[in-house]
């Protein structure tokens, strides 16, 4: 309040109103004189109601916070810039509007930016489409499965893509030198936000947890679709833990080399390989769940071998639960490797296996090339009559046994995969 001075004759009241409630008020102000003479005036205010849906059609810079009971809609293709930090609290539902090709909408983090997704088994992040119908509400309400969308529309916009500073293995398609940087499938040239790789291996983009990635894949052209979660040479710095990728059209979480680790993910009606590896990832998949991928060319597993000279030991992917077919949906292969594939698998039961599904690979056809693909404790559950033979291409490793029921230590924990809305369904194993 501006004070007056005794004998003024006019002057400036500033009083001040803070609103707890949306709706309607009045401040009512009497002057009186010094001669007992009074006047009044009434003014009305409207508080309006804070605004729970959020439209993002900048980059993200500086330090910014998604909070909880809000939506907030991808408006495009929406960059965590370097140097910049992306706080999402827990039960915030993410939104990204139809675009396809160089439209197609995703959140991308770029090298040196930050994304800490603070999810929580009560109340997780859901990233989804914009026909998602999906609220707020629903999610604090326990409620975390689309109310109108079905767990197998993919397609409807992008996806999650973290980039980072960590080595990968790749090279120059002209001159096969070896190159430290490239630029990740799904992001324009023009965009040089796409690039990724470098030499930091304990470079640290944020920190993941409780994060479901739900009906993505946008095609950006010639048939290459955005995975659910794109993982660039991100570095062992970041931390990945519980995620679940439900209906993408393309992979369900790719790995283009760094050493970033990745603990209980579920990848659940994918229409391409549920896990992807590519130029000599150095990092570990551990406790996960695949569900029969689907398309002609879909693997359960897609482990690609180091493009360039680089290669630093063997990424590990262990105590995983596999679900090979379900209904007329399968994967064409069970575990799909190259020559000079470097990969430890362990501990993982695939079930639910169709006559023509196989390993397509357990050593190397190219006396050039040692093969580094290891396999320890991996069950399949063929089907009854058959042979273990049936479903390995070529000589069968101790490592590889037959299996109707997994042995202790392999599989899956699934009972740290009560919040996802894979577990729900008539798919997940055990249901």
């Amino acid at each position: 309040m501006t004070d007056l001075n005794t004998g003024d004759t006019s002057g400036t009241i500033i009083v001040e109103f803070e609103g707890t409630t949306a709706g309607g008020g009045s401040v009512e102000l009497t002057v009186n004189d010094a001669e007992g003479n009074s006047d009044d005036i009434t003014v009305v205010l409207t508080v309006e109601a804070e605004a729970t849906t959020v439209t993002v059609s900048s980059n993200i810079t500086g330090t910014v916070t998604w909070e909880t009971g809000k939506t907030y809609i991808l408006a495009g293709r929406i960059t965590v810039l370097d140097g910049a930090v992306l706080n999402i609290e827990k039960g915030v539902v993410v939104k990204g509007q139809a675009g396809t090709g160089a439209n197609a909408t995703a959140l991308l983090v770029a090298r040196g930016g930050t994304l800490n997704a603070a999810g929580e088994a009560e109340m997780p992040i859901i990233f989804t489409s914009i026909a998602d119908e999906i609220s707020p509400e629903d999610i604090a309400a326990g409620n975390f499965a689309s109310p109108n969308l079905a767990s197998d529309v993919s397609g409807l916009w992008g996806g999650v893509i973290i980039l980072g500073k960590a080595k990968i293995s790749t090279k120059n398609k002209t001159s096969g030198a070896q190159l430290s940087e490239v630029q990740i499938d799904g992001i324009p040239t023009s965009d040089t936000n796409g690039l990724y790789g470098g030499s930091d291996d304990e470079d640290n983009s944020g920190t993941i947890t409780y994060i479901s990635i739900r009906h993505g894949g946008s095609n950006i052209g010639s048939g290459n679709e955005i995975n659910g979660l794109t993982l660039g040479g991100v570095g062992s710095g970041t931390t990945i833990s519980n995620v679940e990728v439900v209906a993408n059209q393309d992979d369900g979480i790719e790995f283009f080399g760094g050493t970033v680790s990745v603990t209980n993910a579920v990848v659940w009606n994918i229409n391409d390989d549920g896990i992807d590896t590519d130029q000599a990832w150095n990092g570990k998949l551990e406790n996960f769940v695949v569900i029969a991928p689907n398309t002609a060319e879909a693997h359960c597993f897609e482990l690609d071998g180091p493009e360039g000279t680089y290669i630093n030991g063997n990424h590990t992917i262990t105590k995983g639960t596999v679900v090979a077919t379900v209904g007329d949906r399968k994967a064409t292969d069970l575990i799909n490797v190259d020559n000079n594939t470097n990969a430890t698998l362990s501990n993982i039961f695939i079930t639910g296996i169709s006559a023509d599904q196989d390993i397509n690979r357990t050593e190397s056809d190219d006396t050039d090339v040692t093969f580094l693909t290891t396999f320890t404790g991996i069950e399949l559950d063929i089907p009854a009559g058959s042979s273990l033979a049936d479903y390995v291409s070529g000589n069968v490793p101790a490592g590889i046994t037959a299996a109707s029921t997994p042995s202790t230590g392999v599989g899956a924990d699934l009972s740290a995969f009560a919040w996802t809305w894979a577990s729900t369904s008539t798919e997940w194993p055990g249901n």
